[in-house]
């Protein structure tokens, strides 16, 4: 069988998997691009040596991801194309990963520390007026005293997104988004479990409304400095909280 344009047939065993790894190859070669189309069904059939179900199950598989997009017709507009993979479909992709491989709480927080603390010094030295405007929509909003719990974890997530996105990198950005949203139903637990509620809330009120006068002041060690704390204190009282139940059978 003719081979054209770096496609090349595949060996038949877990064949939709190989079939992932030639696209893969294809966009890691620069052959493939975002907006490109993919070949028809049939000529892939053709050029990779695969059956017609190997391809749609790879290719269900990269739609699921976010890195494929079909459009139905017959045109030239029509069949799967190469999407930019946003930042939503890596958060769910993260997601499952760490649900499944479940991570100790600390490794989930301790990277979460890090990755922030990059972002805060970022967003210290790069925000502007409209960054800042975003960044303090959800730090008003943490302050309204009636909030349930839910939503005072919206808005405390809403404000990490905020801080990673006004840092400009986007790749980091993504990274600290996925990781702070697979965090979150960890979060609103430990919420709920703080019978004193009022207390914790005005505390962490307070380090945001820190971090972002450290961010707005451009001042990126102390933003930095901050946020990591921040994160880091909060994993002390989730980890308290799990160790609770070892300590003469008692559950706070």
């Amino acid at each position: 069988m003719a081979e054209a344009g770096g496609w090349e047939p595949v060996p038949r065993t877990r064949t939709y998997e190989l079939v992932l790894a030639r696209i893969e190859e294809q966009i890691l070669a620069g052959s493939l691009r975002v907006g490109d189309r993919l070949p028809p069904e049939r000529e892939l059939v053709e050029l990779l040596g695969v059956s017609r179900a190997a391809i749609r199950e790879a290719l269900r598989v990269l739609e699921a991801q976010g890195v494929l997009r079909s459009r139905v017709g017959t045109g030239p507009d029509s069949g799967s194309v190469i999407a930019a993979m946003p930042g939503a479909a890596l958060g769910q992709v993260l997601r499952l990963h760490m649900a499944l491989a479940n991570f100790p709480v600390g490794d989930v927080f301790e990277t979460r520390a890090a990755l922030e603390r990059s972002s805060a010094r970022l967003a210290a030295e790069r925000a502007g007026e409209d960054d800042l405007a975003r960044l303090r929509e959800p730090l008003l909003r943490m302050d309204d005293p009636d909030l349930s719990r839910e939503r005072f974890n919206d808005h405390d997530t809403d404000f990490h997104v905020m801080l990673a996105e006004a840092g400009g990198n986007r790749l980091m950005a993504d990274m600290t988004i996925a990781v702070r949203s697979a965090a979150r139903h960890v979060i609103l637990k430990a919420f709920h479990r703080q019978e004193e509620w009022e207390p914790i809330m005005g505390r962490l009120r307070a380090e945001h409304h820190a971090i972002y006068a450290a961010v707005a002041a451009k001042d990126a060690d102390l933003a930095g400095e901050l946020v990591e704390a921040h994160v880091r204190g909060f994993c002390r009282v989730i980890t308290e909280q799990e160790e609770e139940p070892d300590r003469g059978g008692e559950r706070a």
